[in-house]
């Protein structure tokens, strides 16, 4: 597959240092440069002025010694500044063959980059050894146990919630409410469920105490119902009768009504306690098997569901939980927070003294590292090549001089050095075999 051609408009701007520290740096390329090429000067000025030593007629064995060191230090001083030089730009603007290599060759450098990090650095196998010998469980749990960490993780989580909560779109939060659990309800009958429930619960004895808090209530709200049948024997008593004849009346039912309930509320046995259960088992059971109270609940349920309250349920829960979770989520004493300080403690303890947990967790991180390692080298490693194809050549041939053009500029200053004492020592070797006479 043919790569896209990167158009000018596309090319990225090499990052690079501030731009004081970059200032800095061309100021002390500039002088390292201005030091070789000085010190080559020097040698050129020493070989042209022995030579025109020589040529006035003047010998002496120690010019022959200081024009071969200064003639060799010369050649390799111009071999050098001419190597440097053919890494970043054409010599003097000679396009000669194998110069401007990083201009020209931006693109293979960024391959060949790529590929030894992916090679070198992010295989399975020694990202493994990595890890493994990084004892990251341990290191966890050396920090997780300091209350000053644990803090700061809750404090982290803390701000995760809260931006997350806030990230949600309110509609898509109501959606996800109103589908996993208003729809869901309003989809089953209501009938049988609530009835094999209540069924669940008079097995277990659990309706019982209903029965004895309905029988109470009847009980109390009878000893405070003498002026209302009073007032009711008086609505419905004929026009002729007494006053004092109501009275008695009422009177009378009062206080038949109160020894009635009253019975009923002291004996657990009561006829009127039996009925009431039996009223109850009716319920349950029409709850479950008869069709008309099965219809009868599913239009209660109907009416419920079709509700404004119910319609509008889902963003009421999305608020509260909302502004419930931010809330708990700044504040660094509230339950959550103060949760997730105690986790991280007694997590950091566990990873301390459990053994297999800490085995485990290891596992699990090398694992992780090998896995993406395997899987996802040669997307990491492709960043370093597209990104390089994108720079503008001669920007990046230009910071990458800036990085590395000071220690390059040692690289003639050796040249110019080494190669003066070599021409010396071969001047040396060649005068005392040739100029010398044996003994």
């Amino acid at each position: 597959m043919e790569k896209p051609v990167i158009t000018a408009t596309q090319r990225l701007a090499v990052p690079g240092p501030s731009p004081e520290m970059e200032a800095l740096r061309r100021t002390e390329l500039r002088r390292y440069k201005a030091l070789a090429t000085g010190l080559l000067l020097i040698a050129a000025v020493i070989f042209f002025g022995c030579r025109w030593w020589e040529a006035q007629g003047h010998t002496g064995a120690w010019v022959g010694f200081v024009r071969a060191a200064a003639e060799a230090g010369m050649v390799g001083g111009l071999a050098d500044w001419f190597a440097v030089t053919a890494l970043f730009r054409y010599p003097l603007g000679l396009k000669i063959p194998h110069t401007a290599i990083i201009r020209r060759k931006k693109d293979q450098v960024g391959e060949a980059l790529s590929g030894f990090v992916g090679e070198n650095f992010l295989n399975a196998e020694l990202i493994t050894e990595k890890v493994s010998k990084a004892e990251v469980p341990e290191r966890i749990a050396k920090w997780l146990v300091e209350p000053d960490n644990a803090e700061k993780v809750s404090r982290e989580v803390g701000k995760f919630v809260a931006n997350a909560v806030n990230a949600l779109d309110p509609k898509d939060a109501e959606a996800v409410i109103r589908a996993s659990l208003i729809d869901k309800l309003s989809k089953p009958e209501w009938g049988p469920p609530l009835g094999r429930v209540l069924q669940k619960l008079a097995d277990g004895g659990q309706i019982e105490p209903l029965v004895d808090q309905f029988v109470a209530w009847m009980h109390k709200k009878a000893l405070t119902s003498e002026d209302f049948i009073t007032r009711v024997l008086d609505d419905r008593a004929p026009i002729w009768a007494p006053r004092f004849v109501n009275e008695l009346v009422g009177d009378r039912v009062y206080r038949e009504l109160i020894t009635w309930t009253a019975a009923v509320n002291a004996d657990k046995n009561h006829e009127a306690r039996h009925a009431i259960r039996r009223f109850i088992n009716q319920f349950i059971d029409d709850l479950q098997h008869d069709p008309t109270m099965i219809a009868r609940v599913e239009e209660i349920k109907t009416d419920i569901m079709n509700s404004s309250a119910v319609h509008d349920a889902a963003g009421t829960l999305w608020n509260s939980a909302r502004d419930g979770l931010i809330s708990a989520a700044r504040d660094d004493q509230s339950v959550l927070r103060r949760k997730i300080v105690e986790l991280s403690m007694t997590w950091g303890e566990k990873l301390q003294t459990d053994d297999e947990l800490r085995y485990s967790v290891d596992q699990r991180i090398t694992g992780a590292a090998a896995f993406l390692a395997d899987n996802y080298a040669d997307e990491v490693t492709s960043i370093i090549s597209e990104t390089i194809e994108r720079w503008d050549a001669d920007e990046a041939s230009d910071k990458i001089e800036l990085m590395v053009g000071k220690d390059l500029q040692y690289i003639r200053l050796n040249g110019t050095i080494v190669g003066a004492l070599a021409g010396l020592a071969i001047y040396t070797v060649s005068y005392l075999l040739f100029t010398i006479s044996p003994l």
